[in-house]
């Protein structure tokens, strides 16, 4: 049978040793294997900057799940692990930690820089690889990769260059994020909105050669330096007369035009808006429409430029402080109101996102979009739950040009070179020997690398060795399911669709699943600034991985946030506590006993129950696991393993396992083992470590849990009948414990107990289930009649279907001592009863207190009256006895 259960579950030690076990058979790696189905999950690939996280810890908890149940049923599986280079993430630990040592990218030089940057990733960047392992994490390491491994980046060459040939790579002058700190242009993901309390500033602009202003409204007015227009709604019949004259713009005291677009919301504020289309989006796109100029007046540090005259080198902030103070002092501010709006900051460095237009590399999206779009309308591509299709859909339609190029130097090196006597540019995967224009062989490479999210673009089918033709790629792609938070669709999501559909001709997987985020027990967001995340190496530390696991994955849904507390950690804790504690009784009962499978027909009532419970139960989390309602299928296994198994069939059997003999106690013991068994397999996916290291005890026909098959339905298990009869029989043991309870008589006093059916049948079914029922219904013995022959008229009854259930009141306590208790509780309710009927007489609290007030101390009253009555009944019934 294996070594023994430890006396208590301590989750530490034994879950390092067997994933190191794990590791050592190779139980993770998965090969193209002809004639088996492929299963295939690509890791969302951790920054090497990270630490594990929550998002982390259910992200990855839910992929487990899926590829450790695949695996056990039969597929050859495959989870594909690996991490993102993160360029601005990394670039800046690394900058900040050469300036502790007083050194700067400038002066180390770009390949002085590149060294320090693979030597901290080398010390550093497989902490998260570590730290997933704790968790549990079944990736196929032996197959690890890494966005700028040379694999990768041959994958990333190859798809800029196919990108420009085919026109869908351009450089030019467009609006983009700025980080004034970073110094860098920044994808939309990471900007990330949040309010901030600021002002509205409502300026008055002169009409040019006219008495009258207009006035309008901004949060910037250090931007009105850049203004090249002021606009209105066309509709507007207020300012359809000013439309084509100009305003004198202030401070700077130039003439700018007044024109209209449908842009301006006319009902919100002066329905006048000042265009500023070097800083603002969507002043960008108004300008560009009316083809006014960009005036570009802040520097990539955030200060003001050499077009801010007076206020040049000042900080974009102090520069508004001065230019509003003196917008007044000219009699051109009229007022300043409070205002609360989302402000984008750059989620490394909580910087204020700048809006600026320059020149970089930028992908052409309409007709990349095209079949993505299809993809998801077609069916080829799903979602769970299915409305994050919307979104998908929403923004590949109002797709804008993505820029990919970065002014960083840790990434992709976008591969642009520029002939230093002619200026032309040739993208090629190595510096070009001769310029095609002028023949000339200076070069000098792009200095910008390529945004993070180009590589991980192409990560489901780079992973696995394209552009190269490798057996990877034709066994395991398309993969199976993609998992991820619905805060990246957009971001990772889309681009992994369409760069798949252009580069492969295939969607990059067949489902998208979506998880929602794990918020802290009030349902805010954990984060740093309010200090209330939860460091889940410290819950696996203190309670397991396995309790953390369950603690994710329960009352979790697709698509919707969690909330977390350490109450779920312990209740986790504890179901595997119960489960331990139940398999060490069932090891005890075993002892060196391997039960042989028993005949079906050798089995009783309460066993054919629980293997159909069981049998059930292995269809309903397989078809719930089918639908990706993983919190769903693992609360039916956690409430039929802890009430129907534990509670309920362990404490049926106890009689015959200390008192059975032969066919009978065999018959427990096998169907203890194997329900326990199977058990385990359903849960295995959830809680890995407590499941493997219980199997491994209680069986030995399989090396490993996870290389054992997965229980299906077995039709010869399938006991309708029993399951109805032990149904009823729970029914009238908590019956009986209910009438007890109420009674307050503890389990230790034993009572006879007299079942009455008319119906042959259910006193059959009592008949087949005294052993039990005698134990769990606390009876001395049990009487099974037609009708009410010989039972106490005082006695206790309590009806169930068909049946009721008698049990003779001298036997459930003892009179006098009741007589005493309940004479007691009556004189506490006659003074409730006193205390609320003088409070209800009082005139001076009816007068002034509330109807509700009033109503509720009659119902209390009601409620006494009634209770009081009773107790005195029943008083009355027990001193009649006595006598």
């Amino acid at each position: 049978m294996g070594r023994e259960l430890e006396k208590t579950y301590h989750p530490a030690g034994m879950e390092d040793r067997l994933y190191g076990e794990w590791e050592k058979q190779g139980y993770f790696h998965a090969e193209p294997k002809e004639g088996k189905e492929p299963y295939c999950i690509v890791i969302p690939p951790p920054n090497i900057t990270g630490q594990l996280h929550m998002g982390h810890a259910l992200d990855n908890t839910l992929q487990d799940i899926l590829i450790r149940w695949k695996r056990m049923e039969g597929k050859e599986a495959l989870w594909q692990p690996g991490t993102d280079h993160a360029s601005i993430a990394t670039e800046v630990k690394i900058v900040q930690k050469m300036a502790e040592e007083g050194l700067d990218k400038e002066t180390l030089g770009r390949d002085g820089f590149m060294e320090r940057a693979w030597e901290w990733k080398e010390e550093y960047g497989g902490v998260i690889i570590d730290q997933l392992k704790k968790l549990g994490a079944s990736c196929d390491w032996e197959r690890e990769r890494f966005t700028l491994d040379q694999g990768c980046s041959d994958a990333v060459l190859e798809v800029f260059i196919r990108y420009y040939e085919k026109g869908y790579i351009y450089r030019g002058s467009k609006m983009i994020n700025w980080c004034p700190v970073c110094q860098t242009t920044i994808s939309d993901a990471e900007v990330e909105h949040v309010e901030k309390n600021s002002h509205f500033y409502h300026l008055r602009y002169k009409i040019a050669g006219e008495e009258g202003y207009l006035e309008l409204a901004t949060t910037r007015p250090e931007t009105l330096l850049g203004d090249t227009a002021v606009a209105v709604n066309p509709g507007d019949e207020r300012y359809a007369a000013l439309v084509g004259k100009k305003v004198v713009l202030p401070i700077v005291n130039k003439e700018i035009p007044i024109i209209a677009d449908d842009y301006v919301d006319r009902e919100f504020g002066t329905g006048v808006v000042k265009i500023t289309p070097a800083h603002d989006p969507n002043d960008f796109e108004v300008g560009l429409r009316h083809n006014l100029p960009q005036v570009n007046v802040i520097n990539d540090d955030g200060t003001i430029n050499a077009m801010g005259g007076e206020y040049e080198g000042l900080d974009r902030y102090e520069a508004r402080k001065r230019m509003v103070a003196r917008l007044k002092e000219e009699g051109n501010l009229v007022k300043i109101e409070d205002h609360v709006h989302n402000v984008g900051l750059h989620d490394r460095c909580d910087t204020v996102v700048e809006p600026l237009v320059k020149q970089q590399w930028f992908v052409r999206m309409d007709e990349l979009a095209k079949p993505a779009i299809q993809a998801l309308k077609s069916g080829e591509l799903q979602f769970v739950p299915e409305r994050y299709g919307k979104i998908y859909l929403h923004w590949l339609e109002n797709i804008r040009d993505w820029c990919i190029s970065r002014q960083l130097w840790w990434g992709h090196r976008i591969p642009a070179y520029y002939c230093q006597e002619c200026g032309e540019i040739v993208v090629s995967k190595e510096m070009p020997q001769a310029c095609p224009k002028c023949g000339a062989s200076r070069w000098k490479q792009d200095e910008d690398s390529l945004d993070t999210w180009f590589s991980s673009a192409l990560w489901p089918f780079s992973t696995l060795g394209w552009p190269e033709a490798t057996k990877e790629m034709e066994y395991f792609f398309p993969t199976n399911v993609l998992v991820t938070g619905y805060d990246i669709i957009f971001f990772w999501v889309v681009r992994m669709v369409f760069s798949s559909l252009e580069f492969t001709g295939k969607v990059p997987f067949k489902t998208v699943f979506i998880h929602g985020l794990v918020r802290d027990a009030d349902g805010r967001k954990m984060s740093k600034s309010l200090g209330n995340g939860i460091d889940p190496l410290e819950v696996i530390g203190q309670y397991g991985a396995d309790a953390l696991r369950l603690a994710l994955v329960t009352g979790n849904s697709p698509g919707n946030d969690m909330r977390f507390n350490l109450e779920k950690i312990e209740s986790s804790r504890n179901f595997a506590n119960k489960i331990w504690n139940a398999s060490r009784f069932i090891l005890m009962n075993l002892g060196d006993e391997e039960p042989e499978e028993v005949s079906l027909e050798s089995l009783t009532p309460a066993d054919k129950w629980i293997l159909s419970k069981a049998n059930n139960l292995a269809k309903e989390v397989t078809d719930n696991m089918d639908r990706f309602e993983l919190g769903l299928a693992v609360a039916k296994l956690y409430d039929f393993i802890w009430d129907e198994f534990c509670d309920w069939y362990i404490e049926m059997v106890k009689p015959r396992l200390y008192q059975g003999e032969g066919e009978t106690r065999e018959a427990a013991l096998w169907t203890l083992k194997t329900v326990l068994v199977q058990s385990l397999k359903l849960l295995h996916p959830y809680m890995p470590f407590v499941t493997e290291e219980i199997f491994k005890t209680i069986q030995s026909q399989e090396t490993s849990i996870m290389v054992s098959y997965w229980p299906g339905f077995r039709p010869e298990w399938d006991f309708a009948k029993e399951e109805a009869e032990i149904t009823l029989l729970k029914e009238a043991v908590r019956s009986v414990r209910n009438v007890r309870a109420d009674m307050q008589v503890p389990p230790s006093r034993k009572a006879k107990v007299h079942v009455v059916s008319e119906d042959a049948d259910i006193r059959r079914i009592f008949r087949e289930g005294t052993v039990f029922f005698a134990s769990l219904a606390s009876a001395s013995e049990v009487e099974i009649q037609e009708d009410r022959t010989g039972i106490d008229e005082d006695a206790v009854s309590t009806m169930i279907p068909q049946a009721a259930i008698y049990m003779p009141l001298a036997e459930l306590v003892d009179m006098e001592k009741e007589v005493a208790r309940l004479e007691k509780e009556a004189g506490k309710l006659r003074q409730e009863v006193e205390r609320v009927s003088k409070k209800l007489a009082n005139q001076g609290f009816t007068s002034k207190a509330p109807a509700q007030v009033i109503q509720e101390e009659k119902d209390k009253q009601a409620k006494y009256e009634q209770v009081l009555e009773q107790v005195s009944a029943r008083l009355e019934q027990l001193k009649k006895k006595l006598k």
